[in-house]
C-alpha cells in the first residue's frame, strides 16, 4: 500500500492545481492561434510549448538547474536573445524606401506616441483597487505600443522582469492581429479620397548610401542616445552585413541559422515565466488593456501624421502608411497596401509603406533607449 501511495505521490495528477491547468490550456490557446490561424507561428508555438511545460507540476523546468530556468537567466535576462534577434532583423531589412522618401521616418517617429501614451495610462491604473504599477513597470508595459516583440522582451527583462511573460505575450499577441486591428482605424481616420492617392515613385537608392546609412544612424544614437546603442547598434550591424556584400555567409547566417535558433530558445524562455503564480492576476489584465490601447494610438498617430504631413508635402502622400509606422515588419506594411488596393485596385503602396515600417523598427529602439535613460 505504501508503494501505492509513493507512486501516486509521484504522478502529475496528484499535484495538478487548478492555476496550473489554466495555464496550461493557456498555451493551448497560443498553440492552436500559432498553428490554425497562423498568429506569429515563430514565436507563439514555442511560447505556447514553454508555458505548457513550465506549468507541469514536479518536472522541475523552472527550477534552478532546469532546461528553462537556464535558457531564460542567460540569453532573457541578460538581454541577449533580443540583441542577437535585432542582428538578425537588421540583416533582413532594406533601408531603400526610407532613404529614398526620407520624410517617412517622421512617420515611424509619430506611431511611437502609443508608448509615451501608454506609459501615463499605466500610472492611471494605479488608481484601480489591486493594481501597482511603479514608473519602471509602467515604461516596460508601454513598449508594447511599438509592435516590436525583441525590443519588449528586452525593455522589460532591464525593466520588469516579474512582467516579462504578460508583456511578451501581449506584444506577440497583437502583432499578430495587426491584420485585424489596423484596417479599421485606418478606415476610421481617412476618408475614401485619401485612400485614393497614388504616390509618386521612389528613386533608385545606391549601395554607397545603404552602406552609410547604417553607419550614420549608430553613430548619431552614440552621440545624443547611447542608452539605445545595444540596440541600434546590433541592428545596424546586421543591416550593415547584408549591404556590404562581403560577407554573405554571415549575412545568410544572420538571416537564417542563428535567428532561427535564437527564436527557439527566446519563445521557451518567454514561455517560461507564463507560469500561474506570476500569470494569473489582475495585473496581466491591465497589462493586455494597456497593450491594446498603445497599439491603437500607435497606429492612429503614424495615420493622423501623414494626413498632416500630405497636406504640406509637394509630393502627395496616402495617410495609409503612416499606419505602417508601427515595427511589426513587415505586416504593417503589407495591410497598408492591402487596404490601399481595396479603395484603388491599381493603387501599391507596399514599398511606400515600407519606409516608415523600417523607421517604425529605429523608433521603437530609441523610445526604449529614451525609457532606459529616464528610468532605468
Amino acid at each position: 500500500m505504501d508503494g501505492l501511495i509513493k507512486l501516486w505521490g509521484d504522478t502529475g495528477i496528484a499535484h495538478f492545481e487548478f492555476p496550473d491547468l489554466v495555464m496550461i490550456a493557456v498555451g493551448c490557446l497560443l498553440l492552436f492561434l500559432a498553428i490554425s490561424k497562423k498568429f506569429e507561428p515563430l514565436l507563439l508555438l514555442p511560447i505556447g510549448f514553454g508555458a505548457i511545460l513550465a506549468n507541469i507540476p514536479n518536472a522541475g523546468f523552472n527550477d534552478e538547474g532546469g532546461m528553462l530556468y537556464f535558457i531564460y537567466h542567460i540569453g532573457i535576462e541578460t538581454g541577449v536573445f533580443p540583441l542577437i534577434i535585432f542582428m538578425g532583423v537588421g540583416a533582413l531589412t532594406d533601408f531603400g524606401a526610407l532613404i529614398a522618401n526620407p520624410k517617412t521616418l517622421f512617420l515611424g517617429a509619430a506611431a511611437q506616441f502609443g508608448i509615451f501614451a501608454t506609459l501615463f495610462g499605466a500610472i492611471l491604473l494605479n488608481y484601480v483597487p489591486g493594481m501597482e504599477f511603479s514608473m519602471t513597470d509602467a515604461a516596460a508595459i508601454a513598449i508594447i505600443g511599438g509592435a516590436d516583440g525583441p525590443t519588449a522582451i528586452f525593455l522589460a527583462s532591464k525593466l520588469a522582469p516579474e512582467l516579462l511573460g504578460a508583456i511578451a505575450v501581449a506584444a506577440y499577441s497583437y502583432m499578430a492581429l495587426v491584420p485585424l486591428i489596423q484596417p479599421p482605424i485606418m478606415r476610421a481616420l481617412t476618408t475614401p479620397e485619401e485612400r485614393q492617392i497614388k504616390m509618386k515613385q521612389l528613386r533608385p537608392v545606391s549601395k554607397k548610401e545603404k552602406i552609410i546609412f547604417p553607419l550614420a544612424v549608430l553613430g548619431m544614437t552614440i552621440l545624443f542616445l547611447p542608452a539605445a546603442t545595444p540596440l541600434v547598434g546590433m541592428f545596424c550591424l546586421g543591416n550593415l552585413m547584408r549591404e556590404s556584400g562581403v560577407v554573405d555567409r554571415l549575412s545568410s547566417t544572420a538571416q537564417n541559422e542563428l535567428i532561427n535558433i535564437v527564436t527557439i530558445f527566446l519563445g521557451l524562455g518567454v514561455g517560461s515565466k507564463l507560469s500561474a503564480e506570476s500569470f494569473l492576476n489582475l495585473e496581466t489584465l491591465g497589462i493586455l488593456g494597456l497593450g491594446a490601447v498603445a497599439f491603437s494610438i500607435g497606429t492612429a498617430s503614424g495615420v493622423i501624421m501623414a494626413k498632416i504631413m500630405n497636406r504640406f508635402s509637394k509630393d502627395p502622400i496616402n495617410p495609409l502608411i503612416g499606419a505602417a509606422g508601427v515595427s511589426a515588419v513587415p505586416m504593417a506594411a503589407r495591410v497598408a497596401n492591402r487596404v490601399g488596393l481595396e479603395a484603388n485596385p491599381h493603387n501599391f503602396l507596399l514599398m511606400h509603406a515600407m519606409g516608415p515600417n523600417v523607421a517604425g523598427v529605429l523608433g521603437s529602439a530609441v523610445a526604449a533607449g529614451v525609457l532606459l535613460a529616464l528610468v532605468g
